[in-house]
């Protein structure tokens, strides 16, 4: 943080952002020099971040860029996703696409069909209107690689969501509403990259 600080001092760079980091280092970074932006795994398929991130962001004034807000496409096609991918999309592998997990998951996808049914929209972009209306702080960042699912996404912008709404979303979407980690062994999140004290670093 203290090198990127003096990149700004420089006019090198305008703002520095933060991807995947715990509370407290998120703190211990702003505290050197302000963050402009959280980037974090945010949707209606994961939302372990509202506990502590989402929080230390607004507490701090840091933007939020909500990647996957599909769901890694999940909350576009269901269980039918993997129908599509080739086996060399890791999306094959994550433990929230194996069997057991996919079956449990599959009723969420089914509820947020019921629910974009009654609001004329199709399950993605209530699923990113959701993100959307989480507030003027929040931006979302589908993945796309065409043209009809980019003027889909651009669509959710056109779903109004009311209170009664998004707290039914809610309430389908709760912690246990989702079954399997978001990445395999070996990949870090906020919450297993905390960075160590400062005191504990070797030259």
């Amino acid at each position: 943080m203290g090198e990127l600080k003096k990149l700004v001092e420089e006019g090198k760079i305008k703002y520095i952002g933060l991807s995947e980091a715990s509370a407290s280092t998120i703190r211990r970074a702003h505290a050197v020099h302000p963050i402009t932006a959280v980037q974090l795994e945010w949707s209606l398929w994961s939302r372990d971040v509202e506990e502590e991130i989402i929080p230390t962001c607004r507490e701090l004034g840091i933007g939020i860029v909500a990647y996957s807000p599909l769901g890694r496409g999940f909350l576009s096609l269901g269980p039918k996703l993997l129908d599509s991918l080739s086996n060399e999309d890791f999306r094959k592998y994550q433990p929230r696409f194996q069997p057991g997990n996919l079956e449990h998951n599959a009723k969420l996808y089914e509820r947020v069909c019921e629910i974009a049914a009654k609001k004329g929209c199709t399950p993605s972009q209530l699923a990113l209107a959701w993100v959307q209306h989480q507030g003027n702080d929040v931006c979302p960042i589908p993945g796309t690689t065409k043209i009809e699912n980019l003027n889909q996404n651009i669509g959710a912008l056109s779903v109004k969501l009311t209170p009664e709404d998004m707290a039914e979303l809610e309430s389908i979407a709760s912690v246990d509403a989702v079954k399997g980690d978001r990445y395999g062994p070996g990949m870090s999140t906020w919450k297993t990259s905390d960075t160590p004290p400062l005191s504990s670093w070797k030259a």
